[in-house]
């Protein structure tokens, strides 16, 4: 059976040595009480709650799954989510940064997002219930009416309801310009909705009396495309004005989906039937609205695998540790024993300091952006606040494909310690292969977030923030490239920095003449800056490391943090070669094979 430890040690020194996050709250009079002792004792209750609460229920979840009554529409959790989740209300934990004007404790998100990583950990398919509801929150929280706000945001902070984002349908995922619910307005000023929608996360389940629905569809005028898309807030059962709960809304499940993973998390097939909504912000302005909480979700998935990396690390060490098979090739380390345990096998380790060095870079990035976005709210700076809403635009993108990719690489290596063991259930180590697998594909699958940064972010401001980020980069490059026990760490950076303006304005050239270039280099180039950034916060925290050690600190932690740094510049790292020769290859290789692909 696996085990969990929450990684709080590792957290710590994200938040308070590496980006010293108190240091900014003293000047946000929101934050300027939250200490580094109330962080501490914050995360080390929401990890007892993560590992004592969510963690036993993990195998419960994907063994049992959900199950639909046809009959009702309503649909029954596996034995103990309900339960769980209940304790999670009652210890207060879906306000911890929510707005205090609405029941919150108004703390930091950078707190939340580390709490949410140890429930990933934990327990992904049931995080994602009160993880929708936060996006569904932060939606209606910028752009709801005062009315909605009233109406929705008390019961959501607290977590008597949870809530929902519905906007794939049958025949459109990514591309929602392709919708078809309609929205019929009706006299009193609400529309009467009705279409299909698939594979929604949370989507109807028995841990609360209502479900809010965030639910994208077209007024009957809507200009065709995305620009005609609204945004309207469609609860399971209809609102009266005093807030109780009035008669069933038109809005039901139709159908579960049959998934490789996730099984404990209800991805329901709603129907709207004349169901009863609200529109949230501006007609046709849909999709605005809605990436508040999307863009919350992509950096949510990105938590998610990291989470997943971090528990499959931690159950592969131990294997590795306890596990005996063969000899050393360089003799015997176990005598006492008939053979090594396998973490003395250099590829063993290989897969595991993988697994460690993703883990730990995915927090290092998580957290700086999550802190961003604290900055971004409250920081009485506005040249601040607006830096740091540019950043962690252009990082987003990369929170959630280079995070989840590496979790896809970093749970497999994992599995492939076990042997054979890894590949059947008992150990767990193949559900957090499954589980983690459909975080590459949601929230935009990870091509799109590839044509997001290249095509988007980076190149839709002719590199602009991308220099930014390359400012940062070079200001550690001045201020330790003397540094002789810094250059492993700093070298590579400084040089795949260089590279990328010529790289980057390259590829900008090509794409001007043919648009198709962007999608041929666009999920190499997002890699290649995923290790950009990576390497970044490995040198940041190397050189952490490097000064507590020189001043003569003896915790061993500094010296696994540089061992750690060490793996991934020279193991990890020099992938960036390779695709930046791939991304260069154009894209005649692929789109000139119809021959090939007929």
């Amino acid at each position: 059976m696996p085990t969990y430890t929450p990684p709080l040690r590792d957290m710590q020194f994200v938040m308070h040595e590496v980006l010293k996050v108190t240091d900014d709250f003293k000047l946000m009079k929101q934050h300027a009480e939250t200490d580094v002792d109330t962080i501490n004792a914050v995360l080390q209750e929401g990890g007892k709650f993560a590992s004592e609460v969510t963690f036993p229920l993990n195998r419960v979840g994907d063994q049992e799954g959900c199950k639909l009554d046809t009959a009702t529409h309503e649909v029954k959790t596996p034995t103990g989510f309900k339960e769980a989740y209940h304790q999670y209300v009652e210890g207060g934990w879906p306000a911890l940064s929510c707005d205090p004007e609405y029941g919150g404790q108004g703390l930091p998100i950078v707190v939340n997002q580390a709490f949410y990583e140890m429930l990933n950990s934990a327990n992904q398919a049931w995080t994602m219930y009160p993880g929708l509801t936060h996006g569904a929150y932060e939606a209606l929280h910028a752009h709801g009416t005062p009315e909605q706000k009233r109406m929705y945001l008390p019961k959501l902070t607290s977590g008597e309801w949870t809530g929902t984002m519905c906007l794939t349908e049958p025949h459109c995922g990514t591309d929602l310009g392709m919708l078809r619910t309609k929205a019929e307005p009706q006299a009193d000023g609400s529309y009467k909705l009705t279409g299909n929608k698939i594979f929604i996360s949370a989507g109807e389940h028995d841990f609360v009396s209502n479900i809010v629905h965030l639910v994208l569809a077209r007024l009957p005028d809507a200009p065709q495309g995305s620009k005609g898309i609204s945004l309207f807030v469609v609860p399971k059962f209809n609102v009266n004005k005093d807030g109780s709960l009035g008669s069933r809304n038109g809005i039901w499940c139709g159908g579960l989906e049959h998934k490789m993973g996730i099984h404990g998390n209800a991805t329901a097939q709603i129907v709207l039937d004349g169901a009863i909504g609200t529109l949230v912000g501006e007609p046709n302005k849909g999709l605005q609205a809605m990436f508040v909480m999307m863009n919350a979700a992509r950096i949510g998935v990105g938590m998610q695998s990291l989470g997943l990396t971090e528990v499959a690390f931690q159950n592969a060490l131990a294997y590795a540790k306890d596990r005996i098979q063969m000899r050393s090739l360089s003799g015997p380390k176990a005598k006492d024993k008939p053979a090594d345990p396998i973490i003395v096998h250099p590829d063993v380790r290989k897969m595991l300091l993988t697994a460690k060095a993703y883990a730990e870079g995915g927090r290092a990035l998580s957290m700086y952006c999550a802190f961003l976005i604290d900055r971004e709210l409250h920081h009485p700076d506005e040249k601040v606040r607006k830096d740091s809403a540019e950043m962690v635009a252009l990082l987003t993108p990369i929170v959630k494909a280079f995070i989840t990719d590496n979790g896809h690489i970093a749970t497999n290596a994992c599995m492939q310690v076990f042997g054979g063991h890894g590949f059947i259930s008992e150990w767990g180590m193949e559900q957090f292969v499954r589980d983690n697998r459909i975080n590459m594909i949601y929230e935009g699958t990870n091509t799109v977030q590839s044509l997001d940064l290249l095509g988007r972010k980076v190149l839709g401001n002719q590199g602009a923030t991308l220099k930014k980020f390359g400012k940062l980069v070079a200001q550690l490059v001045e201020e330790e490239g003397v540094n002789e026990k810094m250059a492993e760490f700093i070298n590579p950076i400084a040089m795949l920095g260089d590279q990328m303006t010529k790289f980057t304005t390259e590829l900008g050239f090509k794409a001007f003449q043919n648009p198709d270039e962007v999608g041929g280099a666009s999920v190499d180039y997002l890699r290649v800056a995923g290790h950009l950034v990576f390497g970044y916060f490995w040198a940041r925290m190397a050189q952490v490391a490097l000064r507590e050690i020189e001043a003569g600190n003896t915790d061993p932690f500094y010296q696994a943090k540089l061992q750690t740094a060490r793996f991934y510049f020279a193991r990890l790292f020099p992938e960036t070669l390779s695709l930046m020769r791939t991304a260069r290859a154009g894209v005649k290789n692929l789109l000139d094979t119809n021959e090939a692909l007929a």
